[in-house]
C-alpha cells in the first residue's frame, strides 16, 4: 500500500490517470467552436480504465484511493468499509483491488458529494458490492436525468437503478460509523448546486470534495447551477471549518491543508474581482481573455488542465 510518499511523484501521475487525464479537458477549443475529434469524456473514461490507483493512509483508518477520477475517502473498520464518492465505472477492477489492499471489510456505505461522473458513475457497482448510497436530494435527482454538460459537449445519462442514492438529506446528514460521528454538510450552489462536504471529526479530517481542487484552477458547472460567487463562499466556509491540524481531502489534487485552502479562496476572490472590474469597464470575452487577469496566479493554478485563459471565462460566464 503506498502511503504519504506518494505525494513525490503525484502531479506525474495526475497527468495520466483519472479525470484530470485528457489535455483537451475543458480547454479553450472546446470553447471557441473548433472540432473537437475526441471529447474530453471519452479520453477521461479510457484513461480510467487504466489508471494505477493510490491508497495513501491518512488518520483514524481513513484513507485516501485516488486515479480514478476525484478523490475518494475511504473509513475502514469493524462495520466495514464508508466511502466519499465512487470514481468511474471504468476503473472498477482497479478499485475494488485497492479497497482489498485496505481490508477484507465489505463496503457497506457510499456517500455522494455531488453529482458529476467522475464522482458518482462507479456507484452501481459499489451498490452490487452492498453499498447503500447517501447523497443530497438535488444530486439524487439529478443522476435520474439526463443532463446536457455544454463546455464538455457531453449528455449524461441517468445511472443504472442500482446507482441512485436511496437515502437522502436537504442540509445536513449524520451518521456513526466504525467510531466516526460523520457530519455530511451541504453548500450553497458552488461547484453545482448540490455539493456537500464530509467531515471525520475525531480524526479531524474534511473531504470537501470539487469546491477545493489543489493546486489547480476548478472547473465550475454553470448548466446545473454552479457559480463563481458560491465558490468563493464555500472556500471562505472551508476556510472556517478547518484549522492547521485539519486534513482536507480535495476533489482534484493531493491532500491539503488549511493554509492551501486560505490561498485558494484568495485566488477566486481575486480573480473575481479582476474580471468583474475589466467587465464593468465594457471588455468583452476575448478582451477580459487578453488582458490576462489570471497571470499572477498561473504559475501556481495554471500548470495543469484548466488553464488561466479558461478559467478567466468561467469566472467572466458568472459575473
Amino acid at each position: 500500500m503506498n502511503t504519504n510518499d506518494t505525494h513525490i511523484n503525484r502531479r506525474s501521475f495526475l497527468a495520466s490517470a483519472g479525470l484530470l487525464t485528457a489535455g483537451a479537458i475543458l480547454s479553450p477549443r472546446l470553447l471557441f467552436g473548433q472540432k473537437v475529434i475526441d471529447g474530453p469524456v471519452q479520453q477521461i473514461n479510457r484513461a480510467a480504465a487504466t489508471a494505477k490507483i493510490n491508497v495513501t493512509t491518512l488518520r483514524g483508518n481513513i484513507f485516501m484511493v485516488e486515479g480514478s477520477g476525484g478523490n475518494i475517502a475511504v473509513l475502514n473498520g469493524p462495520q466495514g468499509k464508508l466511502l466519499v464518492d465512487a470514481g468511474i465505472d471504468v476503473s472498477k477492477a482497479h478499485v475494488a483491488a485497492a479497497l482489498k489492499t485496505i481490508s477484507n471489510k465489505p463496503i457497506k456505505v457510499l456517500i455522494n458529494s455531488h453529482w458529476h461522473f467522475d464522482h458518482t458513475s462507479g456507484n452501481d457497482w459499489l451498490h452490487d458490492a452492498g453499498a447503500t448510497i447517501i447523497s443530497q436530494d438535488i444530486t439524487r435527482d439529478h443522476l435520474t436525468k439526463r443532463i446536457f454538460q455544454p463546455e464538455w459537449n457531453y449528455t449524461f445519462e441517468p445511472l443504472p437503478k442500482g446507482g441512485i442514492p436511496t437515502i437522502t438529506y436537504k442540509n445536513e446528514y449524520k451518521k456513526h460509523f466504525n467510531g466516526e460521528n460523520i457530519l455530511v454538510k451541504t453548500y450553497q450552489p458552488a461547484h453545482t448546486d448540490a455539493d456537500s462536504s464530509i467531515y471525520f471529526p475525531n480524526a479531524d479530517i474534511l473531504h470537501v470534495a470539487d469546491t477545493f481542487w489543489n493546486g489547480y484552477y476548478p472547473f465550475i458547472d454553470y448548466a446545473t447551477g454552479g457559480s463563481i460567487d458560491g465558490m468563493i463562499t464555500a472556500a471562505a466556509q472551508n476556510v472556517a471549518n478547518t484549522n492547521k491540524h485539519t486534513i482536507v481531502i480535495p476533489g482534484h489534487g493531493p491532500i491539503g491543508n488549511h493554509a492551501q485552502l486560505v490561498q485558494f479562496h484568495d485566488m477566486l476572490a481575486t480573480i473575481r474581482e479582476r474580471v468583474a472590474s475589466l467587465k464593468k469597464q465594457g471588455r468583452d470575452l476575448k478582451g477580459v481573455i487578453a488582458a490576462k487577469p489570471t497571470a499572477s496566479f498561473d504559475p501556481v493554478f495554471g500548470n495543469f488542465v484548466i488553464k488561466g485563459d479558461f478559467f478567466a471565462k468561467l469566472v467572466f460566464t458568472g459575473v
